[in-house]
């Protein structure tokens, strides 16, 4: 390995290195030999290093290496001709520095395509570099890449797949594009009366009758104010199964609990994220009317008692109270007063 001569070892530090190339060393935007060059580095020439990252392996003159370092002045130079002044273990790797909160990092050896919507369909109207720092305003629900169907957004019309982001200090929960602020009701009342309508509209729609439908909201939400009801407007417990389905717009990972038999226990699952409240109310409306499982129950829509036992009979819920809690809930908070009359 060529060693920088006396006097350069004197003023390199931690982070700093010295190029060895007789012809000089380009600075490029990304970590490939493929990436626009920003700038030249001379022979000899100290460096301050940021951080180091993988790239495209490259012969040189001082070893055969993947390892790009980022220059603290901007740009990605080949290790391959660099000599160090000090350990180079001791610089850290760019993915694992403190990033502003929400901020993720480009896992790529070049840079990643921007487009101008959440899939390769649409326009590229640019790119981020290789290891470069992103900050998502919101994440959609589109085409699947690399097996991972989220896309995030980082400006207007900029679209970047989340396959190939990392998060160093771990993915922070994003909204989903469109969808309604976080909300929670001040009182029960206040909760009471902002899902009849809704409700009333799925009863007319679907034929579910509104007394259930308010209860499943008040049990599974608790009154609203979990934070699966709060965050994704989700007030059902409406799970994804792969996908969100027509009406939701993506899917969030929640703790939970299931019971089998009489045994119940914590776990993780996928629950479905809504634009607003309203969507939920339509989508759970629309799973009990279609969904062959609730055929029974559809056909007890003018007795809402009926149609809570049909309903756990069909394993909607796993509790085996289920119904019972249903008929408590309407019974003692009178929901039956907003069913609406069904058309045949």
């Amino acid at each position: 390995m060529l060693l920088p001569s006396p006097a350069m070892a004197a003023t390199a530090g931690p982070g700093r290195a010295v190029v060895q190339s007789k012809v000089g060393l380009n600075v490029r935007s990304g970590p490939h030999l493929r990436d626009r060059v920003l700038s030249r580095l001379a022979h000899h020439q100290a460096v301050s290093i940021t951080c180091r990252v993988r790239g495209q392996q490259i012969v040189g003159s001082v070893r055969t290496t993947t390892t790009w370092v980022r220059l603290t002045n901007g740009g990605y130079a080949s290790d391959a001709f660099l000599s160090w002044a000090t350990r180079r273990a001791s610089t850290p790797t760019c993915s694992a520095l403190a990033l502003p909160a929400g901020s993720g990092v480009v896992n790529l050896p070049f840079p990643m395509n921007v487009r101008s919507g959440p899939a390769t369909s649409h326009a590229i109207v640019g790119s981020v570099g290789a290891a470069a720092v992103v900050r998502p305003m919101c994440r959609v629900w589109s085409q699947t890449i690399s097996g991972n169907p989220v896309w995030y957004q980082l400006g207007v019309r900029r679209f970047v797949t989340a396959a190939f982001v990392r998060w160093p200090n771990g993915e922070p929960r994003l909204p989903w594009c469109g969808a309604a602020p976080p909300s929670a009701p001040s009182s029960t009342k206040a909760f009471l009366a902002s899902v009849i309508g809704p409700a009333q509209a799925s009863a007319r729609t679907w034929k579910v009758p509104a007394s259930v439908t308010i209860a499943q909201a008040i049990l599974e939400s608790g009154w609203g104010r979990s934070p699966l009801a709060v965050t994704e407007h989700n007030l059902f417990g409406m799970k994804c199964f792969g996908d969100p389905g027509p009406i939701a717009i993506g899917c969030s990972t929640y703790a939970t609990r299931e019971c089998s038999g009489k045994r119940c226990y914590a776990t993780r699952d996928a629950f479905r994220s809504y634009r607003r409240v309203s969507d939920s109310f339509a989508d759970h409306g629309r799973a009990l009317a279609r969904l062959s499982y609730y055929k029974t129950a559809m056909k007890y829509a003018a007795s809402p008692d009926r149609f809570a036992l049909e309903l756990q009979r069909a394993g909607y819920a796993t509790s085996p109270a289920y119904a019972a809690h249903l008929v408590r809930v309407m019974r003692d908070n009178n929901l039956y007063r907003y069913d609406v009359a069904l058309r045949p």
